[in-house]
């Protein structure tokens, strides 16, 4: 006691001199005195008291919010720590009014947003300490036998009492900086951002608590005044891991205010959603379109910078996995569905397409993003003629010199593959000038030129299709009239012509007159010959191993 008297000695001189008179001691000696309120006694008194004592919290709070931090706080109050401490364990002041509000605000107070040595560590670690308890939903399971005598007379349990007492904390919270959101600019009230940072990092551990919902909305959407990140990188990443392992549910605002304020969720977001497509069984594009819109990825995407990320993440994982069509698939479905989002967003906030491909030619870009059923079946060729000519203007250009803006271009187109099948579908229907469209299938498959590449792709590409046209109104149409067209071309064991020719077939097999009667007996007998691309009707149109070196 004569210990705790030296301090408190200390403690009212510096009150004295630059804080108002708060009587600090008298409330230290009656929350020694009170201990746990486990007496009749003591609860009686401490009943009395909790008016004044709420009174004093506020003072004390409004006293230590305006400080320079939790250093001078403790410099002027040096026993504040074990007077919080005390209060914060004591079950019939916790449970008054808004005391454990305020309590909680002080602890924020005292919080160290950036601790500069192991005294501010220890003291951070001890802070949250309490502030979970104050809040931790292991208390809520004590057995009857410790349940307070002030609680079981009031007829709850613990867990009744508790989750009480959660629920009204979180309300409480919400309201206060929900307030401060609206009054941002009176500086003498707003939060101050060391203090939001401490009630991030105490609804850690309590991520997963329903009851907690709604104060990490409020949080999340919470900015200040603030130009730094005002909340911590912990709470946002356990946030992001709980909804990405599906134990929480937030809206999706609070969702998209996540990604664009944490970098490292939204990858990880990203990448959790690619190896979720590749782990499991999907038998179908709408599967796969379930998967991706589930996800919020393509909805997020609405916000420029959330989409160029998302779109940089899957440009690498296209160009490590080789230009697998698995990836090629996930990158085309996304786009369909970002489309979807974007046209069905708010036109007043809706961004031009430029904010998304900023680096791109603004034509092509708006020739791909039409999509084929916004203009009537009559007018695709005509479409993907223009689509061809601008591109062939494009890369042509002397100033596309570089692979890396060569890949710039055709990631762009591979993006939009709906206008490649459109484009080999209307070729084969005849319902396009072929050179255009041929061309615009050589560079897909073939996008490099060197050594004339893509001019001996678009020779042999129009040496099949010119067979494939001969054989299109045939009728009686065996297979062994198809692997002849096949084997007068030479070449087609070259990856990207393989690829072409694949589609090439793969479009004549679907709208031909005798093409499905091939296809079946190709089927039937898992041919393994020449014509294996034949064997797959699922649309191949990847463009695998043509960037294989740019990287």
């Amino acid at each position: 006691m004569a210990r705790r008297g030296a301090a408190g000695a200390d403690c009212r001189m510096a009150q004295d001199t630059t804080v108002p008179k708060l009587n600090f001691e008298y409330w230290l000696d009656k929350a020694i005195e009170w201990g746990q309120a486990t007496t009749l006694e003591s609860q009686k008194d401490v009943c009395l008291h909790l008016p004044q004592l709420q009174e004093f919290l506020r003072q004390l709070y409004e006293t230590i919010k305006h400080l320079q931090g939790p250093t001078v706080a403790i410099q002027q109050f040096p026993l504040i720590g074990q007077l919080l401490g005390r209060l914060c364990w004591n079950p019939f002041v916790i449970g008054y009014d808004e005391s454990q509000k305020t309590l909680m605000w002080c602890l924020c107070c005292l919080y160290s947003s950036e601790p500069q040595n192991a005294v501010e560590l220890k003291a951070n670690s001890w802070i949250r300490s309490l502030l979970c308890h104050l809040l931790s939903s292991s208390k809520w399971e004590s057995n009857e036998a410790e349940t307070s005598t002030f609680i079981s007379a009031l007829g709850y349990t613990s867990a009744d009492y508790y989750c009480h007492l959660v629920k009204n904390m979180v309300v409480s919270l919400v309201t206060e900086l929900r307030e401060n959101q609206c009054n941002g600019l009176n500086i003498q009230e707003s939060i101050s951002a060391s203090r939001v940072n401490a009630i991030s990092i105490f609804c850690v551990p309590l991520i997963t608590l329903p009851d907690l919902t709604p104060l990490l909305e409020t949080l999340l959407l919470y900015h200040g005044g603030s130009s730094k990140e005002i909340l911590s990188s912990e709470f946002l990443e356990a946030v992001n891991e709980a909804f990405l392992k599906k134990k929480i549910s937030l809206p999706e605002s609070a969702v998209f205010s996540l990604w664009l304020r944490h970098l490292p969720s939204l990858e990880k977001a990203t990448l959790h959603l690619l190896d979720q497509l590749f782990s499991i069984q999907l038998n179908s594009l709408e599967e796969v379109a379930r998967v991706i819109k589930d996800s919020l990825l393509p909805q997020a995407a609405s916000h420029p910078a959330i989409f160029r990320i998302v779109n940089e993440i899957f440009k690498n994982a296209l160009v490590e996995t080789d230009g697998t069509p698995e990836v090629i698939t996930i990158i085309q479905v996304f786009i369909q569905l970002f489309l979807q989002a974007y046209q069905n967003g708010n036109k007043q906030y809706k961004f031009p397409l430029k904010a998304y491909f900023p680096y791109h030619h603004q034509p092509l870009v708006r020739s791909l993003v039409r999509h084929p059923f916004e203009l009537p079946t009559t007018y695709w060729s005509q479409h993907v003629k223009r689509i061809s000519d601008i591109l062939k203007a494009i890369v042509e250009d002397t100033n596309v010199s570089s692979l890396t803006d060569l890949f710039e271009i055709w990631f762009l187109v591979a993006c939009f593959g709906e206008w490649l099948d459109i484009a080999a579908e209307q070729l084969l229907k005849a319902a396009v000038e072929p050179d255009p469209v041929l061309w615009l299938l050589a560079f897909y498959y073939c996008p490099k030129n060197e050594n004339q590449q893509r001019t001996q792709t678009m020779v042999e590409a129009q040496a099949v299709y010119n067979h494939l046209m001969t054989l299109f109104s045939c009728r009686d149409l065996s297979l062994k009239d198809l692997e002849a067209a096949v084997h007068r071309v030479t070449g087609v064991e070259q990856c990207c012509n393989q690829q072409l020719t694949t589609h090439l077939l793969t479009n004549f097999l679907l709208f031909s007159s005798g093409g499905h009667k091939i296809a079946q007996e190709c089927i039937y007998h898992k041919s393994q010959s020449c014509l294996a691309p034949l064997g797959c009707m699922e649309r191949d149109t990847s463009g695998r191993s043509c960037f294989s070196h740019i990287q």
